[in-house]
């Protein structure tokens, strides 16, 4: 009995204590896209904004891809999800296309379902996170239903520093 207690305590301990190293030390990707974030000219609100002409914006993020930086919107109009590409220099749609398939398929569809419930746009929920939140700026913002509310996750970094905060959607 006594061991069981013991091995419960260390795994209770590791639990803890892995995530907490890990959130101390920024991993590689993390670094790389603060680094090319300095590149990028418009926020994630603008962008937002911009993607709007494709439909309604339901998730957007900052990334790597294919070792370039991309600011990337989810949107739906009329039932269909699309990926839209925003320059990041311009605010300006680069390119659109269909999610017909996989992860991307399946995450769109979760998120536009919490965006069905909510009354606030991501916008204005990544605008906020960054008000309460001096000098960081917003690098996603991420819809998803929580005891059957609409919330946003916003990632925020400042430098090497990153947090993510919910907003209320509802």
């Amino acid at each position: 009995m006594k061991r069981v207690t013991i091995a419960v305590a260390v795994l209770a301990a590791l639990t803890f204590a892995i995530p907490a190293a890990r959130a101390q030390q920024p991993d590689k990707e993390h670094a790389e896209l603060a680094k090319a974030l300095n590149e990028a000219k418009i926020s994630l609100q603008r962008g937002l904004t911009a993607s709007a002409k494709e439909g309604k914006p339901i998730s957007a993020k900052y990334e790597i891809e294919h070792d370039q930086l991309q600011h990337s919107v989810y949107t739906m109009k009329g039932g269909k999800l699309s990926e839209v590409i925003v320059d990041y220099k311009t605010g300006k749609v680069a390119k659109a296309e269909p999610i017909t398939a996989g992860d991307d398929l399946t995450a769109a569809k979760s998120q536009s379902e919490a965006m069905a419930k909510a009354k606030k746009s991501l916008e204005a929920a990544a605008g906020e996170a960054v008000k309460e939140n001096k000098g960081f700026r917003a690098v996603s913002v991420m819809p998803a239903l929580k005891d059957g509310h609409p919330v946003a996750d916003v990632t925020l970094v400042k430098g090497s520093e990153w947090k993510t905060v919910s907003e209320k959607l509802d």
